[in-house]
C-alpha cells in the first residue's frame, strides 16, 4: 500500500530534525557494547526504515551523513 500527504515547510523541517534525532540515537545504541546482538539486528531494521523516510524529506548531501554503513555481517 503506498501512501501520500502534503506537509508544508514547516512540518517538513520538524520532521526532518526528529527523523535526525531518531537516526542519531540508534547509531549511538548500536555502538553501545552492552546491547544484544540480537537487539542490534532489531535495531538495523528500524535505521533502515527510518533513513528511508528521511530520503523522501532531505537533501542528497543531507542523506550522506546518515547512509547506513555497509558491514559483511548483513
Amino acid at each position: 500500500m503506498m501512501l501520500g500527504f502534503l506537509i508544508n515547510d514547516e512540518e517538513q523541517k520538524e520532521m526532518e530534525y526528529l527523523i535526525k534525532r531518531e537516526l542519531e540515537e540508534l547509531l549511538m545504541d548500536m555502538d553501545d557494547h552492552r546491547i544484544d546482538q540480537m537487539v542490534k539486528t532489531s535495531m538495523k531494521a528500524r535505521y533502515q526504515t527510518i533513513f528511508n523516510l528521511y530520503r523522501r524529506i532531505a537533501s542528497k548531501e543531507d542523506c550522506m551523513k546518515y547512509m547506513p554503513k555497509r558491514t559483511g555481517d548483513q
